[in-house]
Parts: C-alpha cells; sequence; structure tokens
C-alpha cells in the first residue's frame, strides 16, 4: 500500500535567506494571533550554506549588519543579527569593531544560526524537478511539487500555496556553452573547484578570471595571495573597474518603501529607472577592493615583474581546451583599450579560467512548465510577489528573486527581504484562510 502524500498549506522552493525570512514572518503572524500554517521547505544542498564557495577571508558584507532576516520588520525579534552576537557572546566585541559590515564568514554563520531553528520544516538535499496541478471541478485546488534526492529517490508532496525562492543560476558567457571542462568553473563554486584542481602540491603558471564586477575583484586578489608565483589575468569587456555607487543619497533605490514607488511607474519608466541605476549593483567594485587592485599594479611596475595583469576592454571570442591548458581568443572590443599583446588568439595556456560572470533568474523557466496556466508566458507577478494567474487557480504561488523589473534593483538582495517576507506571509495568511473558509460551505452544502 502507497503512503499518503503529505499535504502543507505553505512550501517552499529554496531555503535561502528568502525563504528562512519567510518562515519567521509566519511564526510572528501566529504568534500575534494568526492561524499557525504547515509548511515544507525543500533544499538542494545538503546543509544550508549562503554562497558558501565565496566565503573568502578578508571579505566583508556590503549591506549593513541592520538589514539582516528581520529587523527592518521586527527589530526585537530574537532572530536579529544582534541577537545572534549576543547568543554568540561577541556583542561588544562587534561593537568595538566600529563597523555596520560584518565579514561575509560570519553573516553566513549568522544565516546558519537562523536556519537551525526551522530544520525540521527543511528538507535538505533535494531537488525540486516540476510542480503539477491537482485540479477538482475546474479549479487547481492544489499543487503538488515533485523533487528528488542525492540517491535518486523520487518525493511528492502536496500543497495549498507555494513560495518559490531557489536562487540564481550561474550565467555563462556564450563563447564557453560547448565546452565541458573542469578547469572551467563558475565562481559558485569557487573553493571547491580550487580543491579539486590538485594545485596543493602543483600550483598553477597561468589563471584567467573573466568578469568585471565584486565577485572579479575579489577571486583576482584571492588567487594573487594563494599562488604569489602565478600569473593571474583579470579580463572583461568594460575600459576599468567601476567603483559600486553607494553615497547616501543614492541608497533610498533599495528602501522597502521604494519598492511602492517603482511598482506604481510605467514599464518604460522602470526600464529606464533599472538603467540608471544599474551602477549600484551590477559589474561594479567596492572602491577599497579597486585600491588594493591599482596599489598592487603600481607595486609590480617598481618591481618590473608583471605578475597580475588587469586586461580592461577584452571580449573572450572562443576557448577551447587542450592536454597543456585552456585556450581563450581574445579580442579587444569596440572603444575598448585592451592590450595588444592580448588581442588574438592566446599563446599559451591557463590552467584555469574562472567566470565570475554573475548570476542569471530566468522566470520562465521550466519548474512549472506543467502548469499550463503558468506556462503561457512570462511571469506576471503583484505588487505582493504573488504570479497573476487565471482565477480558477486557487493555489497562490509566489516569487522571491524574480521581480526585479516590477520592484526594483533591491528584489534580489538582502535590502527588502525582512519587509517583503511579512507581505508575503500576509498575504497568504489572507488567501488560505479565504480558501479554508470557502471549503468549508462547499463541505456544508455538500452534507445539506
Amino acid at each position: 500500500m502507497l503512503a499518503p502524500v503529505p499535504t502543507y498549506d505553505v512550501m517552499g522552493v529554496g531555503f535561502g535567506p528568502s525563504n528562512i525570512s519567510l518562515a519567521i514572518a509566519m511564526d510572528e503572524l501566529a504568534a500575534s494571533g494568526g492561524p499557525q500554517w504547515s509548511r515544507c521547505f525543500v533544499e538542494k544542498q545538503k546543509q544550508f550554506a549562503w554562497h558558501g564557495h565565496m566565503l573568502l577571508p578578508g571579505t566583508d558584507m556590503q549591506i549593513a549588519f541592520l538589514k539582516d532576516l528581520v529587523s527592518l520588520r521586527n527589530p526585537t525579534s530574537v532572530y536579529s543579527f544582534v541577537n545572534y552576537l549576543r547568543q554568540s557572546d561577541r556583542l561588544e566585541a562587534f561593537i568595538d569593531q566600529k563597523t555596520l559590515f560584518p565579514s561575509r564568514i560570519e553573516f553566513n554563520d549568522y544565516l546558519r544560526w537562523v536556519a537551525g531553528h526551522f530544520s525540521a520544516d527543511c528538507r535538505y538535499g533535494e531537488t525540486v524537478s516540476q510542480v503539477t496541478p491537482e485540479y477538482e471541478r475546474g479549479e487547481v485546488v492544489a499543487l503538488q511539487v515533485h523533487s528528488h534526492d542525492a540517491h535518486g529517490r523520487e518525493h511528492t508532496r502536496r500543497c495549498r500555496s507555494l513560495v518559490i525562492a531557489p536562487g540564481g543560476a550561474p550565467y555563462i558567457p556564450a563563447p564557453f556553452h560547448a565546452l565541458s571542462d573542469p578547469r572551467v568553473f563558475h565562481t559558485g563554486r569557487y573553493l571547491e573547484q580550487l580543491q579539486m584542481q590538485g594545485w596543493s602540491q602543483c600550483p598553477p603558471d597561468r589563471v584567467a578570471v573573466v568578469g568585471g564586477g565584486q565577485s572579479a575583484a575579489e577571486v583576482f586578489l584571492d588567487l594573487s595571495q594563494r599562488y604569489p608565483h602565478a600569473q593571474i589575468d583579470l579580463i572583461f569587456r568594460g575600459n576599468a573597474l567601476k567603483p559600486a555607487e553607494d553615497a547616501p543619497s543614492i541608497n533610498h533605490i533599495f528602501a522597502p518603501d521604494y519598492v511602492n514607488f517603482f511598482h506604481a511607474q510605467p514599464a518604460a519608466v522602470r526600464a529606464n529607472l533599472l538603467a540608471e541605476f544599474r551602477n549600484t549593483n551590477y559589474a561594479v567594485v567596492d572602491r577599497d577592493l579597486i585600491e588594493r587592485i591599482s596599489a598592487m599594479q603600481y607595486a609590480q611596475r617598481v618591481s618590473g615583474i608583471e605578475q597580475c595583469r588587469v586586461l580592461p576592454g577584452c571580449a573572450v571570442q572562443s576557448v577551447h581546451g587542450a592536454a597543456d591548458g585552456v585556450y581563450l581568443d581574445l579580442q579587444t572590443v569596440a572603444g575598448g583599450h585592451g592590450q595588444p599583446s592580448v588581442s588574438g588568439a592566446s599563446s599559451r595556456p591557463y590552467q584555469a579560467v574562472v567566470l565570475a560572470t554573475g548570476y542569471q533568474r530566468d522566470a520562465s523557466q521550466s519548474l512549472l512548465a506543467s502548469l499550463p496556466e503558468a506556462a503561457r508566458g512570462s511571469w506576471q507577478v503583484g505588487r505582493d510577489y504573488r504570479l497573476q494567474l487565471p482565477a480558477h487557480v486557487r493555489a497562490p504561488i509566489f516569487a522571491q528573486g524574480f521581480s526585479e523589473a516590477t520592484h526594483g534593483l533591491s528584489d534580489t538582495l538582502l535590502s527588502v527581504m525582512a519587509v517583503r517576507a511579512g507581505e508575503i506571509a500576509r498575504s497568504l495568511t489572507s488567501l488560505l484562510s479565504t480558501t479554508a473558509t470557502r471549503r468549508a460551505q462547499a463541505d456544508e452544502e455538500v452534507a445539506l
């Protein structure tokens, strides 16, 4: 006899910061007299880690600690970063550091600490493959979430509502699509891949980093410290590393209240705003990192040994792997100032190429392909982050981190997460309560 399929009021795809923040918000609503909804989150990682393979020594957060999982919504919460410090017996020591920006390693530990409070609600080590609808009298009354674990076992769970927050997928530039080579890897697996290269006994001679943003700069500096005798090339299309725009006069675009303003604008205005403020988040580098790279370049000029090269204005045209390494065909982009010595085919191979090319969040991904009502085109997301589906879909679906075009640049960042979680929790409660009332009334009519 087959075991019954477990049913939950709320299921979440992914258990990163966004859905952890949602779990907190749901508990807060229940504690204030609201209903306690059953829930289950499915996370593909075997255990919690936030960008675990980019927890590099000396890297700090780019956002103040008060923009944690909960403080902007409820600063007295037991899940705040301040309480984490208190519980870790480091509150006064952190204050003595006189900074708003903890190390990335410490903030990851904070997130892991919070996630541990909800371990009973999460199924780690499972990858969601698809979501299928369950119809009743022509209405979608529930969703079935299908996943598989590392052993290939299939799992199916039912839910009355769904929150999708799987994070971004590594963006791989077109020239690298046809190459499947372990010596080419994305920063999303950086530390893991370094171990797999076997460089502890035989350090590399040449490594390329492709990209011109924060991760690229961090990896470039990290490689230069790990392998001081290797040639490290930083390759990017721009004419220079651009500093991030982070002045107080511009940071209002990351405030929760700005989401209301942004969402109310016509699509054309929103697109212009995203373009205008792109330098606050994309392909930009913290000024202190730019200064460190500049100082390193100057020191090389003094010594006459160019060990680590910054190659602006260069694009990778093609790539191929060979027994002795990976060859890149570099071309100077239009208007660029790439170094003539690297234009054209590379004469020497790289032992590895690190793609610091960011992430993409494809709102038309196949996760909901089996739900016809959600697969007819690009997702339209309402102000409350709910997918706009036909009225007969009674099982609401929410998306976290897919709404930059309608909710602003802060959508993929930590800035509005605490407030967004509260908005979604309240919307979920309203919708689930309405559905429960409708079902109860229908049952009464059947009984009569």
